[in-house]
């Protein structure tokens, strides 16, 4: 094992055993595993047809990532003729500078939840380029405080009970807040209000995107990411070139999937974007940047997706829906949390460290801690087979001489 290996796989190590000691990532974790499994039972017996639908979800994964090339030329050609601005990022570094050339600095941006945000760590790049960047997901606002990674896919700071989030706020917003939810969630949304009407720029990712019509669709709870791509005068999208599929029906049938197994019976909002803000009602002219958005920059983000989708085995880890429940399901991330994992989390996520986040090397840790048990299979709406690709993975490991 190479010196640099080492150290990843001891800092690692001792976040690992510091992870499972800790009685406030053991707290928060049993509500929120309970919670997980209530809430997706009585979705799922509430909507059986959901299990079916998964089905077909991932035949048109499978088509989609077949065609994933095809697809996202056709989704471009669509965005822009919404009158949208589309790029092709092949590297987290081509990614990073499309998004810097367009914001600027000395902007304020507000950012809506996003795990490919997370991958190319997009938020700190733009403060270090001289821009105000807030997240407004409040599990995220909550990390940016404590300056901390995401413990889950979904719900980021989910190993932060309600106790330590009053001491977070009350340490930030100089006054006491107490360890009541309602009262946290009032001040963020208190505080952020401003924000959004200062900011420049209004940043998201998106669930899935519809190639036919270009419509991206973001799936949402609290409502932020409604405000963050409607108010601000710029939106810009950063999404993964896997989430394109064919048909705005397609895209439906993906959405309803992901929010079922994700924990919702029916999320609040589905926000549903494919151009500018546009008004037509004064002689039927149409004209951009009504009450909303004035310009839509959307950058397609490679990465290495490409790669994995050149392999037969790897190319289902492309079919990830982002839901979570896998996460809920794993013996390991039950007693952990997110620290197994670099950006991406769980077994899965050890597939996706190795291929975009971080590669093998970073991903040797993860790959050796996944128990193989295959509950995240069984809990999985497309049915990934993480347990065989933990194994192929293991086999590069030793070709490439890394041990464990």
């Amino acid at each position: 094992m190479s010196a640099s290996s080492e150290a990843i796989f001891q800092k690692y190590t001792a976040e690992l055993i510091k992870a499972a000691k800790d009685e406030n990532i053991q707290l928060a974790l049993s509500r929120a595993v309970r919670s997980y499994r209530d809430n997706t039972r009585a979705a799922l017996e509430r909507y059986p047809h959901t299990v079916q639908m998964a089905e077909e979800v991932l035949e048109i994964k499978r088509r989609s990532i077949e065609r994933m090339d095809e697809l996202v030329a056709q989704a471009r050609e669509s965005i822009e003729a919404n009158h949208g601005k589309t790029y092709l990022a092949r590297t987290r570094e081509d990614a990073l500078q499309l998004a810097s050339d367009i914001i600027g600095t000395g902007k304020i941006v507000v950012k809506g939840k996003s795990i490919l945000g997370e991958e190319l760590e997009v938020r700190d790049y733009l403060i270090d380029r001289g821009n105000e960047v807030w997240e407004s997901d409040l599990g995220e606002f909550i990390l940016q405080l404590r300056h901390e990674r995401p413990m889950h896919i979904v719900s980021p700071s989910i190993h932060v009970p309600r106790e330590q989030v009053a001491e977070i706020f009350s340490e930030f917003f100089g006054r006491p807040i107490e360890p009541d939810i309602a009262k946290e969630v009032a001040v963020v949304k208190e505080f952020l209000r401003d924000k959004y009407f200062d900011a420049d720029f209004g940043m998201s990712g998106a669930n899935v995107v519809a190639a036919d019509t270009g419509a991206l669709v973001i799936i949402e709870n609290e409502g932020n990411a409604r405000i963050c791509t409607a108010v601000p005068p710029v939106h810009l999208v950063l999404v993964g070139i896997e989430k394109v599929v064919p048909t705005f029906q397609d895209a439906m049938k993906v959405a309803e999937v992901t929010w079922r197994y994700a924990n919702y019976t029916v999320p609040s909002y589905v926000n549903i974007i494919s151009g500018p803000s546009k008004t037509g009602d004064i002689e039927k002219v149409t004209t951009y940047g009504a009450h909303g958005p004035g310009e839509l920059h959307v950058i397609f983000v490679d990465n290495g997706r490409s790669r994995m989708a050149g392999e037969d085995l790897f190319r289902q880890g492309l079919y990830c829906l982002r839901c979570g429940g896998c996460m809920y399901e794993c013996p390991v991330f039950q007693q952990v949390a997110g620290y197994f994992g670099y950006r991406y989390l769980g077994g899965i996520g050890a597939i996706w460290t190795a291929f975009v986040a971080g590669g093998l090397e970073n991903a040797v840790p993860l790959i050796y801690t996944c128990l193989r048990c295959g509950r995240c299979v069984e809990r999985c709406p497309v049915s990934i087979d993480v347990p065989a690709m933990i194994i192929e993975l293991r086999k590069r490991i030793v070709a490439a001489g890394y041990s464990a």
